[in-house]
């Protein structure tokens, strides 16, 4: 089975919703899914119920405990920055061989298709060296690129797609997961992109589920 990585334009965009709405929509296809969010910034024990890694849990029908939080995330830091920045206020340094090798053993391990969560959007630094587009290029899986409907986003989707495809990452599927208040309608945002995408262009709608999540697992 293929996996893929689920990447943005930003923060904030729906990485974590769209996999946990791909998750369940798998259940009801038979589809095995699973997910990963190796680095989490903006981690607060007291909070971690509510955190992206217990919302993957929650949707694969795990316990959100401290144990299977770390299980699916082991790169967790507090400060509510870029990954890199937030690792250096903790004196440490997130290698990206070690973030590879921890995705690679738990794509083995899936019985089906994993989907691993990235952090911020696809160019955020992880280290000095390396963003997430070259974790993406290192682990030579497809991405999904997830972006809103909010004004600006054409850029932004276009620019997030060009990097990856000169990284040589294949784009999977867009997914325009609508942002409240959008000034224009989703549709006409994916009528505009399918002139620039050589891939399918899926929208979630904000606050329901018109079955959207459900198309979206069975393209995978």
């Amino acid at each position: 089975m293929t996996s893929y990585f689920i990447t943005a334009t930003g923060t904030d965009i729906g990485k974590t919703h769209t996999i946990a709405g791909l998750i369940r929509a798998g259940r009801e296809l038979r589809r095995d899914f699973a997910a990963i969010k190796p680095v989490m910034t903006g981690y607060d024990t007291d909070t971690a119920p509510r955190s992206d890694a217990a919302i993957l849990l929650d949707a694969m029908g795990r316990p959100n405990s401290p144990r299977n939080i770390a299980t699916i995330s082991p790169w967790r830091f507090a400060a509510p920055l870029s990954p890199d920045m937030a690792a250096a206020r903790e004196g440490k340094r997130i290698v990206l061989k070690d973030i590879v090798t921890f995705c690679e053993a738990a794509i083995a391990a899936a019985p089906g298709s994993l989907f691993i969560e990235g952090v911020g959007g696809v160019a955020v630094p992880l280290n000095e060296e390396h963003l997430v587009s070259d974790w993406i290029a290192a682990l030579d899986i497809p991405a999904i690129l997830v972006g809103g409907t909010y004004l600006g986003t054409l850029s932004h989707i276009i620019t997030a797609g060009a990097l990856l495809s000169a990284q040589g990452i294949k784009i999977a599927a867009i997914v325009l997961n609508e942002s409240a208040d959008a000034p224009v309608l989703a549709e006409e945002i994916a009528a505009t992109l399918e002139r620039f995408a050589a891939c399918p262009i899926h929208i979630i709608p904000r606050d329901f589920d018109d079955g959207s999540f459900k198309r979206l697992a069975a393209s995978l």
